[in-house]
């Protein structure tokens, strides 16, 4: 009997899968830290024999190839994909024997990349579940924008023909088990849900539902910001990664925290949104841990800027660490722990800034006070309805853009809170006047605001 297990990188909203039989298994597109996939496979008591990429990931540092030479195991990936290691190439139709009984059959489903394969898992010739990567997802499909603008038509298209193929050849009964859909900004429109069949996506998944040019016309128009440490992750991919390095950073105290503030570094404060409102070191920037961590600081973050993390705990920075190396930021400069009493010199005090609702922002307005307000969602999310007059910029434009934001009390908010406080720190950083708004967005209705 073959098992699924799933492996969930919450952060950046994929899945890593081990399959496998009574003593053997396949991993398909693991993420950097590999050392969970080898804890799982001990507890099933399988040895890895296969490890399998769907394609090359451009949302995360893949921990693949590590794995198959940890392991000894074969390292499948697509055989046009343009990578400088050794691996075993795959394309359309081959079959991978993993277990008795047990096999893997590459199914080319171009559209998220044009190299992308789908990995059908067989019991005794019977396909039981489908690995589909950026293709098929749970209610949606993978984007088709992230490897070259001139492709993105084209490669929609495919999407739209990969989805057709994979209802077409399996049961209704076969499992879709996507790598992304979950959160991922490597899948367009609303893809989630936490599990599916063919048979569920054939009556409720746009793309088995609308003709191709409904589709692609769909889809072109819904597709919004792509994350710009994209740009670091699929050359790292194709040039195989390093293994990762877990080990604890440095230990800074307040002295080199204020250097490294003078240097223009980032130092990040890892607490939540309310401690550090209430009280930090001038300068740092609040990254809840957890919140999307690794996806917000690496889009926001200078590539390459050293970073020093402040948490309340040690395993606070290496859960932080973790996440980090997952998309490419490898080494912490150094850390901190404690509270900003920690982390202050003699005779330097914390910095604040209030919090706020949407209620408090109406009451603000209507004293005819002098305020701001910013808007930090993604274009995608504004386009739905803004507050009027408010200033757009979204958040991961904010760090480049802060002289854009006009003269007086900057109420900054987001659709939950979460990005507002990222904004608001780097607003309070640079000097402003700032509120920052912990709210849900629909209760700026519910306040009164005019909204548009």
């Amino acid at each position: 009997m073959f098992f699924a297990d799933v492996l969930e990188t919450q952060g950046l909203g994929n899945r890593s899968y081990l399959a496998g039989g009574a003593r053997a298994a396949v991993v398909v597109d693991p993420p950097r830290d590999i050392d969970r996939l080898v804890e799982a496979a001990a507890r099933r008591g399988v040895r890895i024999v296969a490890v399998a990429e769907t394609h090359v990931h451009n949302d995360y540092v893949t921990g693949g190839l590590q794995l198959a030479r940890l392991t000894g195991a074969r390292y499948l990936v697509p055989a046009a994909a343009s990578v400088s290691y050794d691996r075993v190439p795959v394309s359309d139709g081959d079959v991978e024997d993993i277990d008795e009984g047990l096999t893997l059959r590459a199914v080319a489903t171009p559209g998220h990349t044009p190299h992308h394969i789908s990995y059908v898992l067989e019991e005794d010739g019977r396909a039981v579940a489908a690995f589909t990567g950026g293709s098929l997802l749970i209610g949606g499909v993978g984007r088709p924008d992230l490897v070259e603008p001139r492709l993105t038509e084209r490669l929609a298209r495919a999407q739209h023909a990969s989805a057709h193929r994979l209802a077409a050849e399996l049961g209704d009964d076969v499992a879709v088990m996507p790598t992304h859909g979950f959160g991922s900004f490597c899948s367009s429109g609303r893809a989630g849900g936490e599990r599916s069949t063919i048979g569920a996506e054939k009556s409720s998944n746009p793309a088995l539902l609308q003709d191709v040019d409904e589709f692609v016309g769909q889809m072109l128009a819904g597709l919004d910001d792509v994350p710009a440490y994209y740009a670091h992750m699929g050359p790292a991919n194709a040039s195989g990664p390093g293994p990762i390095d877990l080990t604890p950073p440095r230990r800074a105290d307040a002295g080199e925290i204020a250097g490294r503030l003078a240097a223009g570094e980032w130092v990040v404060d890892l607490r939540s949104r309310v401690a550090f409102s209430e009280g930090h070191v001038a300068g740092s920037f609040n990254f809840e841990l957890d919140g999307q961590l690794a996806t917000y600081l690496a889009w926001t973050i200078p590539w390459g800027k050293p970073v020093t993390l402040l948490g309340a705990s040690a395993e606070e920075v290496t859960r932080a660490q973790r996440e980090l190396a997952r998309v490419g930021i490898d080494r912490p400069a150094a850390a901190a722990v404690g509270s900003p009493a920690d982390w202050l010199r003699p005779g330097e005090r914390p910095s604040s800034f209030p919090r706020g609702t949407f209620a408090d922002l109406a009451a603000a307005l209507s004293a005819d006070e002098r305020v701001v307000v910013l808007d930090v969602r993604r274009d995608g999310e504004r386009s739905a309805g803004w507050i009027e007059e408010s200033v757009h910029i979204p958040i991961h434009r904010i760090h480049q853009r802060l002289d854009e934001v006009p003269d007086g009390t900057v109420w900054v908010h987001c659709a939950g809170g979460m990005r507002a406080a990222v904004a608001a720190s780097m607003l309070d950083a640079a000097g402003r006047r700032v509120v920052a708004i912990d709210d849900g967005y629909a209760a700026a209705a519910e306040a009164g605001l005019a909204l548009v």
